[in-house]
């Protein structure tokens, strides 16, 4: 063996590109519907709110797009690992998916509850389809904001750090097969 050989960071197979765009562009949209919030919430007048919800929306149909890939393409085996870090490994995947997925509907529920139509990008509305009720409207925005954002704040930590843990303590290079 040469010293390249025993020196490089072991082989591993890709996700398909597909499933590697997906993962990417849940990131970026779940970063810009964040950053839309804080800008609302930082700035003076409801500028980004509107925004905030559209690519909230836009996230919850890419979740189910993705899902949809999930389910359709061949992912590559696991890398070796204890049981317990392959368990934790899909649960934590498992728990992502569902709070990205819970997320956007939470806050669709709270502004139709709350009586406001959802616009998309100035391009169309999404309709007030239920009875306007303050108190349901405050159940979605509690279950929007203190129970799934911090979730998905755990998971995506959980999620980063892991891999991570695996790029530079394990050197599995892990983090190749997302790239």
């Amino acid at each position: 063996m040469n010293r390249e050989t025993l020196t490089a960071a072991p082989r591993v197979l890709k996700w398909p590109l597909a499933s590697r765009i997906f993962h990417w562009g849940s990131a970026v949209l779940l970063l810009v519907t964040w950053l839309m919030i804080a800008l609302n919430e930082n700035l003076e007048g409801n500028r980004f709110i509107s925004l905030h919800k559209a690519f909230g929306i836009s996230l919850l149909l890419w979740m189910i797009a993705r899902i949809i890939n999930r389910l359709v393409t061949k992912t590559p085996p696991d890398l070796p690992m204890p049981k317990w870090q392959t368990f934790l490994a899909h649960f934590t995947h498992f728990a992502l998916y569902a709070s990205l997925i819970a997320m956007p509907i939470a806050g669709l529920l709270m502004s139709v509850y709350g009586n406001r139509a959802v616009s998309m990008f100035g391009l169309f509305d999404i309709p007030v389809f239920v009875t306007p009720d303050r108190a349901m409207a405050r159940f979605y925005n509690n279950i929007h904001t203190d129970i799934i954002w911090p979730m998905i704040i755990a998971f995506t930590l959980l999620h980063i750090g892991a891999a991570l843990y695996h790029q530079f303590v394990k050197k599995d290079n892990l983090i190749a097969r997302m790239k």
